[in-house]
């Protein structure tokens, strides 16, 4: 054989060898995409212990409030976009979490806020809470105290269904009385809140005679406690929780955001009913907070929403605490 015959025969088999190679490749491509994409999320609870009490976080869903700068006031875009920026979020819309606290000490089983019900003031997200307290193992029966951080839609909307009845029949209602007089006040009806109005009677009249009010600074429940942190409404309340020695705070809407109410916590807030005494209320409750090392819950915090808080700078950082899957 000559050795243009070598060359031309181990050609021949270089090239064989590499279609075969794509032929398999070909050949097998398409086992690599069988799976069918599955659209689908985790179940919407988280649960940790708290000293003797069982603790659980169930969310009504993400609530989109849009542009940051029509909601966060005070604030140039320029210094709203370099803190969103510097922290990894979405510069165009500001999305909040909704993460309702469920606390069971074996006596007693409580619910703090419940969402927005049916109402779709903030689009189609929301109103999950009653499917993700079901799917904690929870029934909404058992159920037997429902205490509001304060007034408004995105806190009591999941009160009562459509139907008029409320969701939780065993239930007692818990609310600072000053809160709900406001908000049910027809004095609102034709302002720009009026669907804050319209859910606030929708959510309170029927369940009006189980409502029972607490003041500041009363532990009107076993192991729960009442803190006045007014101006996101005249008595927006947070709450003191202890169970077997140990301690957390459910702070409602003390802060909206983890980040452009706390770098600079004076900003204020479109939502607010006093935008300055509630930043007032912020600084002085989140200054508490960090010093004692309370762990918080936040109603609007990324999922779901449990960590800590602590001084930096002229502000405040939020830690997220880890979340342990192996309870």
């Amino acid at each position: 054989m000559t050795q243009d015959m070598i060359a031309l025969s181990r050609r021949r088999l270089l090239q064989g060898g590499s279609a075969f190679a794509a032929a398999g490749l070909a050949g097998t491509s398409s086992a690599f995409a069988k799976g069918p994409m599955l659209g689908t999320q985790a179940p919407y609870f988280y649960r940790f212990k708290l000293g003797t009490a069982e603790v659980t976080i169930v969310s009504d869903g993400p609530l989109p409030l849009g542009d940051p700068s029509q909601a966060f006031l005070g604030l140039t875009k320029e210094e709203i976009g370099r803190q969103l920026d510097s922290n990894f979020l979405p510069l165009a819309n500001a999305v909040l979490e909704q993460n309702a606290l469920i606390v069971n000490t074996g006596d007693r089983m409580m619910l703090f806020d419940t969402g927005m019900g049916s109402a779709k003031d903030f689009g189609p997200t929301t109103g999950k809470l009653l499917n993700s307290i079901k799917q904690a193992g929870i029934d909404p029966k058992d159920i037997d105290a429902v205490v509001m951080s304060h007034g408004h839609i995105d806190h009591l909307g999941g009160n009562v269904g459509d139907d008029g009845k409320s969701n939780f029949p065993n239930a007692q209602f818990y609310i600072q009385q000053s809160d709900l007089d406001y908000w049910t006040d027809e004095k609102l009806a034709g302002g720009p809140l009026k669907s804050f109005l319209a859910q606030a009677k929708k959510n309170l009249l029927p369940v009006r005679d189980r409502i029972v009010f607490f003041k500041d600074g009363q532990e009107f429940l076993p192991g729960v406690t009442a803190i006045a942190a007014p101006g996101h409404t005249v008595g927006h309340t947070i709450f003191n929780i202890q169970a077997g020695g140990k301690s957390m705070a459910y702070i409602g809407d003390l802060t909206h955001h983890p980040v452009l109410l706390m770098e600079k916590p004076l900003t204020e807030f479109a939502y607010d009913t006093d935008p300055k005494q509630a930043a007032q209320s912020r600084v002085r409750q989140l200054s508490r907070l960090a010093a004692e090392k309370t762990p918080i819950v936040a109603y609007h915090f990324a999922w779901p929403g449990f960590g800590h808080v602590a001084k930096q700078g002229d502000g405040f950082r939020y830690y997220p605490e880890p979340m342990n899957m192996a309870l």
